[in-house]
């Protein structure tokens, strides 16, 4: 399974949002070093609507050891100042996918260390970045393409 992990994420309804896509992807959220909400936030919850107790949700209380810990792990980093396209990248099951906060982003520090594990979205025209939540759909969704390839087509039906 993928690991989706926020570092000090601001927003509760961006956090919210990407709760609800891990309990929809199967995928392990983990929220790393300060937040900019309570994880009890009202407009987090309801982001995440009644799906929360499908979350496999893992809280790191501080950046640096999060840092130790994964630099043992498969990672990405992504940010708007990654050094390859996402679409570039080889997924496999147990990724890290890394995302920095809303306001700040990933740490420079971090990206020049790992700048060969960077990866950016391409955007056109005057937008400097995507909303955190659509960034971190876009890229699961890419990695489990790629894991799950076309087994995928048989989660069709699960709904029904």
């Amino acid at each position: 399974m993928l690991h989706v992990v926020l570092v000090e994420p601001d927003i509760p309804p961006n956090t919210g949002n990407i709760a609800r896509l891990c309990a929809a992807t199967g995928c392990v959220l983990h929220l790393v070093g300060r937040l900019g909400f309570q994880l009890t936030d009202r407009a987090l919850k309801r982001a995440g609507l009644d799906y929360w107790t499908h979350v496999q949700l893992v809280r790191h209380a501080d950046t640096a050891g999060f840092w130790e810990q994964v630099a043992q792990q498969s990672f990405y980093l992504f940010s708007t100042r990654g050094r390859r396209i996402y679409l570039g990248a080889r997924f496999h099951d147990e990724d890290y996918l890394i995302f920095g906060s809303e306001t700040a982003g990933l740490p420079m520090e971090i990206l020049g260390k790992h700048a060969d594990r960077s990866l950016f979205i391409p955007m056109e025209g005057p937008v400097r970045s995507l909303n955190l939540s659509t960034a971190v759909a876009v890229a699961v969704f890419e990695a489990l393409r790629q894991i799950r390839g076309a087994s995928w087509e048989s989660c069709r039906n699960l709904g029904k």
